[in-house]
């Protein structure tokens, strides 16, 4: 089935598509009940469409602008997103397989519970938004930005962050075992899940609570200057 991107749907096309079977917590996609393949979008407005349990396959999403576009467990497979701007844009429950991000920007958007598989990024940058419960495992995110996020327990095991800027992102409850912040800027954002013994963490830019944080976490206890004699 094709689609220009006009924001509406065929459903005639049934069954579901592979799903992602996210780790530790996370569940499985639910069955699409539509397709989209292999359709030319790029450089489109697809602001305000809204689309639910639709399989997007081998499409070209590049350039396209999105304001206050709504996915509801979507799949995306093989799409290319690259230079692509979403504002105020859902992605709820979505699952992104195999699809490119490079120098995509997501302004307060909502990927509550959308999970990411062998996706390729870069020069990607996140403003705001609620990115709780997503899943990021293992993904490459180097010299990514993200900025005032909610990340609430999201899954970023062994994900590359080197480099990155994470400024006061919620990451409270996030598992994060094994991912690399080698370099990143974490100033204001909560390290209260970071374990400084399976984290790598060379380099890193933190605050002065932060350090505290860290400290603790290492089972050190931090405690007023003594008074000099």
């Amino acid at each position: 089935m094709r689609n220009r991107g006009d924001g509406t749907s065929d459903r005639s096309s049934q069954g579901g598509s592979p799903g992602t079977t996210r780790p530790g917590k996370h569940v499985a996609a639910p069955p699409v009940e539509s397709e989209i393949r292999d359709d030319d979008w790029a450089g489109l407005d697809i602001s305000g469409q809204t689309h639910e349990r639709v399989a997007f396959i081998g499409i070209d999403l590049i350039d396209v602008v999105n304001t206050g576009g709504s996915f509801t467990e979507c799949t995306f497979r093989d799409c290319r997103l690259n230079a692509s701007t979403h504002t105020a844009a859902a992605f709820v429950n979505c699952t992104f397989v195999g699809c490119a991000f490079f120098d995509a920007t997501f302004t307060d958007c909502k990927l509550v519970g959308t999970s990411f598989d062998r996706c390729t990024f870069g020069l990607f940058k996140i403003v705001g938004g609620d990115w709780s419960f997503v899943a990021l495992a293992g993904a490459d995110l180097r010299r990514t930005s993200i900025t005032g996020t909610r990340m609430r327990e999201a899954d970023l095991t062994g994900a590359r962050l080197q480099e990155s800027t994470l400024h006061h992102v919620d990451l409270a409850g996030a598992w994060l075992h094994g991912v690399d912040l080698t370099g990143a800027d974490l100033r204001g954002s909560d390290v209260s899940s970071v374990d400084p013994v399976a984290t790598s963490m060379r380099g890193a830019i933190i605050d002065v609570e932060q350090a505290t944080v860290l400290a603790e976490a290492f089972g050190l206890s931090v405690r007023d200057d003594v008074p000099r004699p």
